[in-house]
């Protein structure tokens, strides 16, 4: 090879080197971070529509609370068994009979509408789901109530009654109650929203209430009797326009917001700073049941130790000895997300999650609190048991006699009553002197020593009068 030809072919070489490191550099690179993907919904449309079916056309007010108390379900559970322990309650009454209860103030107000509470209880899975959704996609979840709303109101089954007065406003349908009265409806979401749009998401269907009948043009709809409440009684309310439920009644005498105003505008709740009349999630009231969404759990992270802390001191027995509850395995680890592919809007194309039949954090809560409740009434009954036992040993124990008397000290004879005559037997007097002898002036010495005589002299007549009544009653006994 010629020196000419040697230079032209490193010449070539150097420069294709910087293309071949710049490609195995791009072969290498890592992919684009995860933040920079799309994040995945924690409910489908489907779902919610399914969860939100049984009180989309509720009133507002009713709707914005029940939202509310879904976030708190170890509480909802809690009241719920206060209501079937006083049948007799309800409305302002049943409220006020509350209030020194440690829960949250839209529990609270549930307490007035037993047959809620009983609905929410009985299916706690829900109502667990219900406050996860509102919590993590409370847009989403406003949004698909008005989307149930307008095709019950194209299905003719949505029209202001005696019972409630429906308001359309453009998109927006709101449903209000007649004031200082609560109508709570019942009716069939199979029925009133026409066809069912999703065939793999049949709605949450509740049993009928005793006592309601049907009113109105609609076959769907069923009403019970007025629940009578207090003129603004409910604290919370829909904001349709923001897709948001919101306090516009702060003054509810059963309400106590675990805020500090900082200013006109904004307020600070703990670890979260949002604007005044916004509704903000109070993580106390939680009890423990852990968060589903991800977001959701960092957002109230802060909040988890003190609570923590204080489900710690609510776990020490009488005895003041701590009972830990038993450790929770680490939730599996989330996979990487993928990128989402677009699904088609036809409803009947969804297909059905399969998801593992499993105790929701709530049910494992309750579980929990009944078995500690459950071992110390079993504790104070065995030592109720025990007490008695003892109680009926001691009775049954052979108490000391008092000591007899002796025989013959009970057999000795009491000692006769002395005749009449006897006891009445005048006693001798001593004899009288001769006047002039007593007259006699005698000395004082002389006049001492008669006188010793004299006593003497009685003495011995006594003594012989003692004797011989002795005698006496001696011969009668020998005879």
């Amino acid at each position: 090879m010629t020196p000419t030809r040697t230079s032209i072919a490193l010449l070539v070489i150097a420069a294709l080197s910087p293309m071949a490191v710049t490609s195995s550099h791009a072969q290498v690179a890592p992919p684009p971070p995860a933040a920079a993907q799309a994040p995945q919904r924690m409910f489908s449309q489907a779902e919610l529509d399914q969860m939100l079916a049984p009180i989309a056309l509720y009133p507002d007010a009713l709707l914005s609370q029940i939202l509310m108390a879904a976030t708190y379900p170890i509480e909802v559970v809690e009241a719920a068994r206060w209501t079937r322990a006083n049948p007799g309650l309800r409305g302002d009454t049943a409220v006020r009979a509350v209030q020194d209860e440690d829960w949250d103030p839209s529990v609270k107000s549930l307490v007035a509408f037993p047959q809620v509470l009983q609905r929410m209880d009985e299916q706690l899975k829900w109502t667990e789901a219900l406050g996860d959704a509102f919590l993590a996609q409370e847009p989403a979840v406003m949004d698909t109530v008005q989307q149930l709303r307008r095709r019950a109101h194209a299905a003719g089954n949505l029209q202001s009654t005696e019972q409630v007065r429906v308001v359309q406003q453009g998109q927006t349908i709101v449903v209000q109650s007649p004031p200082e009265v609560v109508y709570v409806p019942y009716y069939d979401p199979l029925v009133v929203y026409g066809t069912w749009w999703w065939p793999a998401y049949r709605p949450v269907v509740w049993a009928p209430w005793p006592g309601y009948t049907r009113h109105g043009v609609s076959v769907g709809f069923w009403w019970g009797s007025p629940v009578s409440v207090s003129l603004s009684f409910f604290f919370g309310d829909c904001d349709w326009g923001r897709r948001r439920v919101y306090v516009p009644r702060p003054t509810a005498y059963y309400y106590r917001p675990p805020t500090v105003v900082v200013n006109r505008t904004t307020v600070i709740n703990r670890n979260v700073t949002v604007e005044r009349n916004t509704w903000q999630h109070d993580p106390h009231h939680r009890r423990g049941v852990a968060y589903r969404a991800p977001e959701v759990r960092a957002r109230f992270a802060d909040a988890q130790p003190a609570n923590r802390e204080a489900q710690r001191e609510g776990r020490r027995d009488e005895r003041g000895m701590e009972r830990r509850a038993p450790e929770r395995r680490a939730p599996a680890a989330q996979p990487a997300p993928q990128t989402a592919t677009p699904q088609t809007a036809t409803p009947q194309t969804a297909t059905p999650q399969t998801k593992p039949e499993t105790r929701t954090e709530a049910q494992k809560e309750i579980r929990r609190q009944d078995t500690n409740r459950a071992r110390r009434e079993a504790q104070e009954q065995a030592r109720k048991e025990r007490a008695a036992q003892r109680e009926a040993q001691r009775q049954a124990e052979p108490r000391p006699q008092p000591r007899a008397q002796p025989a013959q000290r009970q057999a000795e004879p009491q000692p006769q009553a002395q005749p009449a005559q006897r006891q009445a037997e005048p006693r001798p007097q001593p004899q009288a002197q001769p006047a002039q002898r007593q007259a006699e002036p005698r000395p004082q010495p002389q006049l001492r020593q008669e006188r010793n005589d004299e006593r003497r002299e009685e003495r011995q007549q006594e003594r012989r009068e003692q004797q011989g009544r002795r005698g006496g009653q001696g011969g009668g006994d020998r005879s």
